[in-house]
């Protein structure tokens, strides 16, 4: 319900997808709530863009959800790529963000640059909603 009613409230969203087999069969489930969320309660919620996290880019199993997430969702799929990464999994636990425990780690650089990615796109979809 709580996911339901974040839908209908949101303007837009980003849906992470985790580098691993079991997160495609989530995602599917979720694409159908969203079409079925803009049918009946939202039809002016819009698909920001697809975040794929925790990559690992030592494995192919990384590297074929991705491949698998951009044939889906080819113009949706953020050029930013979150990795796995041993600060990010450790900053929740000292109660801090990732750019207060570790500013500089790979994890937070990506962080950034998904940042300076959404605003971007909201940009454009802003000038888009003018014409």
């Amino acid at each position: 319900m709580l996911t339901i009613n974040g839908l209908v409230a949101a303007h837009s969203l980003i849906i992470p997808v985790q580098a691993e087999f079991y997160a495609l069969e989530g995602l599917g489930q979720l694409v159908q709530t969203v079409k079925r969320v803009k049918q009946a309660l939202n039809p002016e919620l819009d698909l920001m863009g697809v975040l794929v996290t925790m990559h690992n880019g030592r494995t192919t199993l990384s590297a074929q959800v991705h491949a698998e997430v951009r044939r889906h969702f080819p113009d949706k799929v953020f050029d930013t790529i979150i990795p796995r990464n041993v600060r990010l999994a450790e900053a929740p636990s000292f109660g801090k963000p990732i750019s207060e425990y570790d500013g500089w780690s790979k994890g937070a650089r990506s962080y950034k640059s998904l940042a300076k990615e959404v605003n971007a796109r909201a940009k454009q979809r802003q000038k888009a909603a003018k014409t």
